[in-house]
Parts: C-alpha cells; sequence; structure tokens
C-alpha cells in the first residue's frame, strides 16, 4: 500500500466515542487484509454496515479450460470482442493460475449494482476511456493509462464519464505492492525507483450519501457472485484513515530505463505479488551503442509464462499484432524477434511502443471462452 492518508471526519482517538449531531456513535468498520495484521483503515459510517435484506447466489464463475493444453505460443485478438453492458459482468477471461486471472472487457453502461472482490485484489488498467472509481472512501478520477489498484474487499463501483471504454483486469491473489527492491526499510520509494509517490493518486473527494431503501452489492468469492440488498446507501462513510484504499497510478509517469546495451525485462517492473510481476513497456529511446541489438535477444522463460498485453498497435519485436491484441508465451518454449525485427532495430532511435506484461512462476491457463479469438497461425509467425 503507498502510504498514510484521510479523508472527512475523524475523532482523534481510535475506538472512542465519536457521535453524530443527534447524538448517536458513528460505526466504525476496520477494513483490511491479513486479519489485523496487515494494511487496513477504519471508517466511520453514518449508520452500521451490516444490514442485509437478502442474499442469492448470482453466477457461479467455475473457470473451464482449453480442452486443447497442447504447449504453443498464443495471441488473442480482444477488439474482436463485444461491448458489454457492465464493467463487472461483462468480462471475458483469457487466462488463469492459482496466483492471477487476466481478463478484458469494454463496458458500456454504469453498473447499478456495488461490486466487491473478496477473492483478490485487481489491477485494473485503463486502455480507453475516462471515469471515476467511487468507494465509500471516496472518488479516484482515472483516464486512459491508469493502472487502478483495488485491494479485496474495497465496495466500488466505476463511473463512466467520456468513452469508448477498454479495461484490462489483473486479479491476484496475493497483495498487490510496489516491487520491494524500490522501497527502503521504511517504506519509501527509493530514488532509483522508476516512479515515486508523488505519481500515485488516492481518493480525493469524499462523497457522503445518507439513504436508505434497497442497495444491491455484489460480492465475488470463491468463483462465484453472490448478490446482497442491502438496506443503506454503502457510501455512508463521513470519515476514514488508513493504509488501505484504492488508488491509481498512470503508465506514463512510469520512468523507463535505458542502457548502452538491451536491458532485461525487470526494469520495466512496476508490481508484483506472489506468483507475478507487472511490467510497463514505455515510450523510450532505444539502447545508445551503435552496435547495441535494442529488440530483445531470444529467451526460453524458464520458469515463467510471459503475458503482453499491446495497448497501442506497435511493439519493437513483433509482427501481426493490433491494438488490444494480447499474447501468451509459456515457459517451455523459446521465444525472440520476430524474423527481420532484431536487425530492422539497429540504428533505430526510439520506440512508442505502450504494453502491460505480466509475468508468471507458475503456468497458466487459457480459458476456453478466449478460444474465439485466437490466432490460430501465431505459433508458426517465427518462420521465415
Amino acid at each position: 500500500m503507498p502510504f498514510y492518508h484521510r479523508l472527512g471526519e475523524i475523532p482523534r482517538k481510535r475506538h472512542s466515542a465519536f457521535r453524530r449531531a443527534d447524538g448517536a456513535l458513528y460505526p466504525e468498520e476496520l477494513l483490511g487484509s491479513r486479519g489485523f495484521s496487515g494494511p487496513s483503515s477504519l471508517l466511520y459510517h453514518r449508520e452500521a454496515p451490516t444490514g442485509v435484506l437478502e442474499s442469492k447466489l448470482l453466477r457461479d464463475l467455475t473457470r473451464a479450460p482449453d480442452p486443447n493444453p497442447a504447449l504453443r505460443h498464443r495471441h488473442f485478438r480482444t477488439a474482436a470482442l463485444a461491448p458489454a453492458r457492465s464493467a463487472v459482468l461483462g468480462r471475458t477471461m483469457l487466462f488463469y493460475n492459482a496466483d492471477v486471472a487476466l481478463s478484458v472487457v469494454r463496458p458500456e453502461a454504469e453498473d447499478d449494482f456495488f461490486f466487491r472482490n473478496a477473492q483478490g485484489d485487481e489491477v485494473v488498467f485503463v486502455s480507453e476511456g475516462q471515469g471515476v472509481l467511487e468507494s465509500p472512501q471516496g472518488e479516484l478520477p482515472f483516464s486512459a493509462g491508469d493502472y487502478v489498484v483495488i485491494p479485496r474487499g474495497i465496495l466500488h463501483r466505476y463511473r463512466l464519464v467520456a468513452g469508448p471504454f477498454r479495461l484490462l483486469i489483473l486479479e491476484t491473489a496475493d497483495s498487490v505492492r510496489t516491487p520491494a527492491r524500490y522501497r527502503n526499510e521504511h517504506g519509501q520509494l527509493l530514488e532509483i525507483a522508476p516512479f515515486s509517490e508523488r505519481d500515485i493518486r488516492r481518493p480525493e473527494t469524499l462523497v457522503t450519501r445518507d439513504e436508505a431503501g434497497r442497495f444491491r452489492v455484489v460480492v465475488k468469492r470463491e468463483d462465484r457472485l453472490t448478490e446482497l440488498a442491502v438496506e443503506r446507501h454503502p457510501f455512508d462513510v463521513v470519515g476514514w484513515d488508513g493504509f488501505y484504499y484504492p488508488w491509481a497510478l498512470n503508465i506514463a509517469d512510469f520512468e523507463p530505463r535505458v542502457g548502452r546495451f538491451h536491458l532485461p525485462p525487470p526494469v520495466h517492473q512496476t508490481f508484483e505479488a506472489a506468483g507475478i510481476v507487472i511490467c510497463s513497456f514505455c515510450p523510450r529511446p532505444f539502447d545508445f551503442d551503435p552496435q547495441a541489438v535494442p529488440a530483445p535477444y531470444n529467451h526460453s522463460n524458464v520458469m515463467s509464462d510471459e503475458v503482453l498485453y499491446y495497448a497501442n498497435a506497435e511493439f519493437m519485436s513483433r509482427k501481426g499484432i493490433e491494438y488490444g491484441s494480447v499474447t501468451l508465451h509459456p515457459h517451455g518454449l523459446p521465444h525472440g524477434p520476430h524474423p527481420g525485427k532484431a536487425e530492422e532495430s539497429i540504428g533505430a532511435a526510439r520506440t512508442d511502443e505502450r504494453a502491460v506484461m505480466l509475468d508468471t512462476f507458475r503456468p497458466l491457463h487459457v480459458a476456453a471462452e478466449a478460444l474465439a479469438i485466437e490466432d490460430a497461425g501465431y505459433l508458426r509467425s517465427w518462420l521465415p
């Protein structure tokens, strides 16, 4: 989690009597991870957040794998996916394992419910669109290029302002954080980090809703969606403080590293969680030695599956990709630049590529629902 933040009204001491104008207590809610030992925030509601009117199973999300698991490099064209009504219910899963699941969605309408993922953290890369992530902890504006990090258990809803919208969702079993090597023993980002605390955006405006009625809340847990009806608007928080809240970092605020010769992918790392790393490939000058080969060398991805989401149509080492393409290069097979791309890169001044990379340390399964958008010929694309 980035650092301490507070919004709204809170009492001087935690767990002390904090009263409304009519004398009633503001109920506290501790929102956090790992029981009472992980990052947390303390929220003060107008009414207790526990009033549930009804609960029912909305949808089973049992993951179905590709029936043909033969090892091969793969390419999926997400631009072929139809728009969906919901940023939550309209997601198409592409890959998954025990540590992470990757989905995409092109929402066209705002949800009439609130969503809580109690199964994992979410890193939402906003490939297109502008809006506001609403939560009980305030409003967090987002726009194209933003990574919006939503720790598990935080209720939220997307307010769509200007579209079209295209979202890439990485759902992690472990907590998402900045890489340990970027931080000192106090948690502060070091001077060598490719971004700083100034680049991290937090909820800005706390909007308190004091409304009774019937409000829909969808909760994800154990690959199921449960729909609850609650008696109070869940955004009734008058104040909060702590280390646990949604936050955002724009990919354009990631400062890429450049060397005299090619630098390996870890220099692009942006986030980490158990079993995964997330990297950002950004526009940058190329390696500056006259004999440098800027395109990556062939590598075998030992113990690591590599996924790339192409946020524009340019990538220095690839042919045949388009905006919204997703490639999977699994460990067990070498891969590298497409024919001619290494030679083409020599002497080039820069690249304007923009891409998000997910590396996993356990094999990924391809979801059956992704097969409809697969480029079946991709495995042969390295042939002369």
